[in-house]
């Protein structure tokens, strides 16, 4: 069978997933018919084995909703009349979400009930098929029954990834085509000019605008710059691109390539006119900064930093003002959950003793930098205008959603002596989803594991031949805010001492109904102003001095240069030990926390480029852009500086245990984003693996327990409603709708206050009045506890900081609502360091004063109780309101995971787990 293809870009994509009430059933039929006899490719079994897996088979893993990500016309067709599935498209959607409500009585036998068996090869009764791509004699791809896997083996470097461009094009073809259009700012002339199409493009582009030459510049840097691992890397994406190209063409002319392509008008259906572009390396380097931005690249928010900062000052004068806004900053605060606990420090973009080159803007100064010029039709309407807003947002905040979470125990508290590993990224669900499963054995290379979906040369996550290894986002700061002074006018700026001209990047952007996308015809220019010191993205006055704020980031120019820390997690004869496994990741400039397992050793780095900032520079604002303010050794040319040695990152070997769940590293080691305090959701992992760890003799089941029993709480039930029922409860509550709901509240937190449906596939909470009523309280609690003490202009400023919520039913993130990962970021903490304060309780890094209810614990009880009234009072229908997937009141379905179709196919909703999209279980036996 050929394989099938799928659709456009994130939760924001529209194309074939979205045709409107595109064709009658029967016709459908009619349709079909005509379409069901493309050719398809030889496919022959034969058996794959493995003598190089250390695992015994103890290696696990999960990626929903299936491996096949590709779709024929006739099969999309087919699954938007009857809702029938090509193979292998969602066969691990299904074990996935059974874990919810299977966890419970999980055993070690039981775990690959939930997950798939991740041991190298495939077994001679397992094979399903065998194909040399394009006839070639050095490599073969062999998929399993089971899943569709492609677990590729070849005798030649060349071969090895010829076939892994050939396999990653058979399974997702038409999303690697839309990345790359992402990356390069052209989705809308691609797939439809939807406002979510606009808004994705827009979001990207604005900061990452490169031009070809940048692209190419980056890989002709990363190559050069890397000795013979630079060429081999160089030659092994040319040989993934001759796979994926020979891919397009056989496809092409067995008339099996994506039916998107005929959706959204590049191919016709009945003559086959048309084409789809040959992949060339450029596509690779706008791929990888689609997925850097989304990630890997922590910092950024300098300039909202400043405006609260300055509504604080202006309530409480400069001295109280920032100590005001430095408590809820948080940087290091003292009660944070930490991925190193051994008490050592790695200071890090600390608050300097004296304060240099800071650029605050004049109040109420501040405008955002224009991305859209020139727009037409849909391209200015008001459904683009918001949009464009959106993404705007998006772009500039320091808030990076990073899901994922790891947690890894060493072999002196389980049951085996060996250590274990249950890890993966949260990158979001999509049909198909952004990452691919796949096997990869030849000279150099012998790994399984998941890579995006156009950058599969390498396995990027996963296990190799007795070690695996796994990543979440870290989020510390590499990216800085100048404020760049204007001369001559607003398009020239002073660059040491010189007037400068801006330079000018546009990409003009048109396009037209099509079936897929019937959006009306439409156009605009997106137009970014780039300096030495990065792309301009507000504009204001510094002390009445006209400036542009402009943001550098150490990544910007090297999103290839990653390419080589992949490699060397590939390379078995490279990654032998946790010490090596941490030199390879020190290659990598994305800023994510990495983790490792073998049979006796763990291990942990955080990676990234952190730049060495000139003394006295608070890295949490702005500063003037002048030589003294500078990154240590800039080069501007270039983009490369003086960066922190490696023993100064965050890094353990053999620690107890390690948890992460995008929270802070170690001590004194601060990150971009707010929200690092006493409440975090990486303390729902924490308490969990310290008691296992404690209790020793851990298994695979019962830290895949611990993980799964942490994805169904509700991190505001379990670590800070107690405190509230407590000042509550203070006294007898008298009033009846008040007590009704303490009632309710109490006996879900006495439950475990999960999230959790009362039998699995009953689409009903156990507790659903108590989760309604925290989910419409929490809003209106944290409002009335600040608000009176913070004033509303310092209090807004502060959640355009941080938000208050983000609670499962919320839309966040890079995949809008139904998005799974939740309580990453809000006012958790701030509640209840402030409602200990009120009740008398020990608070390390405690709020500068009480905030609920004047600070008594009388005038914070009758706050919460009055705001609590209100909540109870609120329908389900008020609380969940409803939106294009569920009705309003459902509140089950508003929770609820979808696969976001970037695709044709489309797949049924799942209960929510906050728990990562491709995960691992690892137990390794021996090693070499």
């Amino acid at each position: 069978m050929p394989r099938r293809t799928p659709r456009t870009t994130l939760d924001r994509l529209r194309t074939p997933g979205r045709f409107p009430g595109f064709l009658k059933t029967a016709s459908v039929c009619a349709l079909i018919a005509g379409l069901l006899s493309p050719l398809s490719q030889a496919a022959v079994a034969a058996e794959v084995t493995a003598t190089n897996d250390y695992c015994g088979g103890q290696c696990s893993d999960i990626l929903p909703p299936g491996e096949n990500g590709n779709a024929t016309l006739a099969q999309i067709l087919l699954n938007q009349a009857f809702g029938t599935q090509p193979e292998h498209a969602e066969d691990q959607l299904g074990p996935y979400a059974n874990l919810a409500k299977g966890y419970s009585t999980l055993t070690n036998a039981t775990i690959n009930t939930f997950f798939n068996d991740a041991s190298f090869g495939v077994s001679a009764d397992q094979v399903a098929s065998t194909l040399s791509p394009a006839g070639r004699t050095d490599v073969t791809i062999v998929r399993d029954k089971k899943t569709g896997v492609p677990h590729i083996t070849g005798t030649t470097r060349y071969g090895t990834e010829f076939g892994a461009g050939y396999a990653a094009a058979q399974d997702r073809l038409w999303l690697m085509d839309v990345f790359r259009h992402v990356g390069r700012g052209q989705v809308t002339t691609f797939a439809g000019g939807d406002p979510s199409n606009q808004g994705l493009e827009q979001q990207f582009w604005r900061n990452a605008p490169y031009t070809e030459a940048d692209l190419q510049a980056q890989i002709d840097n990363a190559v050069a710059n890397n000795g013979t691992r630079g060429q081999q890397a160089l030659a092994d994406a040319n040989a993934y691109l001759a796979g994926v190209n020979a891919y397009i063409d056989a496809s092409d002319s067995g008339r099996y390539f994506p039916g998107e392509y005929v959706l959204t008008g590049h191919k016709d259906s009945i003559t086959n006119a048309g084409t789809i572009d040959h992949f060339k390396i450029t596509d690779l380097v706008a791929l990888a900064s689609v997925i850097g931005a989304l990630f890997g690249s922590g910092g950024g928010g300098e300039v909202n930093n400043a405006i609260s900062l300055l509504a604080a000052q202006e309530k409480y004068g400069v001295t109280q003002g920032t100590q005001v806004w430095e408590a809820f900053r948080e940087r290091n605060d003292p009660e944070a959950v930490l991925t190193v606990h051994d008490g050592e420090s790695f200071p890090y973009a600390a608050k300097p003793a004296n304060p240099q080159g800071a650029a605050l803007p004049d109040a109420g100064s501040v405008t955002t930098e224009p991305l859209i010029y020139d727009a037409t039709g849909t391209g200015g309407d008001a459904s683009a205008s918001a949009a464009s807003a959106t993404a705007t947002a998006t772009a500039l905040s320091s808030a990076k959603r990073g899901m994922s979470n790891a947690l890894v125990v060493s072999g002196s508290a389980t049951a085996s002596g060996h250590p274990i590993a249950v890890f993966g990224p949260q990158t979001g669900y999509f049909a198909p989803q952004l990452l691919m499963l796949q096997e990869i054995q030849g000279p150099g290379i012998s790994a399984r594991g998941a890579s995006f979906a156009g950058l599969s040369m390498y396995v990027e996550l996963g296990r190799g031949q007795d070690y695996s290894w796994s990543a979440t986002t870290s989020g510390q700061d590499i990216i800085d805010t100048y404020a760049v002074e204007l001369c001559q006018d607003d398009f020239h700026y002073l660059y040491r001492g010189v007037c400068t001209a801006m330079d000018v990047v546009e990409q003009k952007n048109a396009w037209k109904p099509t079936t897929a996308d019937d959006t009306a015809v439409g156009s605009y220019t997106m137009r970014v102003y780039r300096t030495k010191y990065g792309p301009v993205e507000y504009r204001a006055t510094v002390g009445g001095k006209k400036v542009a704020y402009t943001t550098l980031r150490s990544s910007f120019m090297h999103e290839a240069d990653s390419i080589i820390g992949f490699q060397m997690l590939n390379d078995p004869d490279y990654v032998k030990s946790p010490q090596t496994f941490q030199s390879a990741v020190q290659h990598i400039n994305y800023t994510f926390n990495w983790f490792y397992a073998d049979s006796t050793h763990t291990a942990y780095y955080n990676s990234g480029d952190n730049p060495v900032r000139a003394s006295g520079v608070d890295a949490e604002f702005p500063v003037w852009a002048q030589a003294a303010y500078e990154w240590k050794n800039w080069v501007p040319a270039t983009n490369t500086a003086e960066y922190t040695p490696a023993s100064a990152h965050p890094n353990s070997i053999d620690q107890d245990y390690y948890i992460s769940w995008n929270n802070k590293q170690a001590l004194d080691y601060s990150t971009a984003s707010w929200g690092d305090g006493s409440v975090h959701r990486g303390n729902l992992l924490e308490d969990r693996v310290k008691k296992l760890v404690a209790a020793g003799g851990v298994t695979r089941a019962s830290l895949t327990k611990a993980m799964a029993d942490a994805a169904l709480a509700d991190l505001r039930a379990e670590d800070v409603l107690p405190d509230l029922l407590k000042v509550i409860n203070s006294s007898t509550v008298t009033d009846t709708t008040a007590a009704a709901a303490v009632t309710k509240l109490q006996t879900w937190l006495t439950a475990g206050g999960k999230r959790t449906e009362t039998t699995a596939g009953s689409k009903t909470y156990a507790d659903a009045d108590a989760i309604r009523i925290l989910d419409a309280w929490w809003p209106l609690l944290v409002k009335a506890e600040f608000e009176p003490g913070l004033g509303t202009a310092l209090y807004t400023a502060f959640t355009a900081n941080l938000p208050i919520d983000e609670a499962p039913s919320a839309a966040h993130g890079p995949t809008g609502a139904h998005a799974g990962s939740s309580f990453q970021y809000g006012w958790w903490s701030y509640v209840d360091k402030d409602i200990r304060a009120v009740l008398g309780e020990s608070v390390q890094g405690g709020l500068p004063q009480k905030y609920c209810g004047g600070g008594t614990v009388t005038g914070c009880r009758d706050v919460l109780i009055s705001t609590l009234k209100t909540a109870a009072g609120l329908t389900a229908a008020q609380v969940y309101p409803g939106d294009d997937l569920c009705a309003a009141g459902n509140q089950w379905c508003a929770d609820s995971i979808v696969q976001r179709t970037l695709g044709g196919i489309k797949h049924g909703n799942i209960s929510w787990q906050n728990r990562p999209t491709f995960q691992q279980v690892v137990e390794f036996t021996s090693h070499r």
